[in-house]
């Protein structure tokens, strides 16, 4: 049975090992404040695609669910469909194809494919859920 100390020294070796996996995400999602809004207003046409559209989208530029929230707002004011927005926003919280890497090594590969198209799929069926039942009300 391992000691504490030996845990101890397992767990840091561990933790250390990620930390160049965890830096290159970090970067990674900090470019997409380089991308102009202006851009992500050309890619929405205002179709139905739109849901498939902003799914993709989000996958791609994955976020933490707290900037989501100016984002959406952002992307609502330039005129984005409510359907696409609630797709890129649920996606970009619960998708990761940047975090993959990171993912694939602590998780498992398997589980991390089948989680991320799982999570894709129920992006798209929330934003339409949502949309629909707030046009219902």
């Amino acid at each position: 049975m391992p000691t504490f100390k030996q845990s101890f020294k397992k767990s840091l070796k561990g933790i250390y090992s990620f930390i160049p996996l965890l830096i290159g995400t970090m970067l990674l999602v900090s470019l997409i404040s380089l991308i102009p809004k202006s851009f992500y207003s050309s890619i929405f046409t205002g179709s139905f695609f739109d849901v498939l559209t902003g799914s993709v989208f989000g996958s791609i530029l994955a976020g933490n669910p707290l900037t989501s929230y100016v984002l959406g707002g952002e992307l609502f004011k330039q005129g984005i469909s409510l359907i696409a927005v609630t797709a890129f926003l649920v996606s970009w919280a619960t998708v990761g194809v940047i975090q993959f890497p990171v993912e694939s090594i602590t998780l498992g590969k398997k589980f991390t494919l089948i989680r991320n198209i799982l999570s894709f799929i129920f992006s798209i069926l929330v934003a339409i859920i949502t949309v629909t039942l707030y046009n219902l009300l």
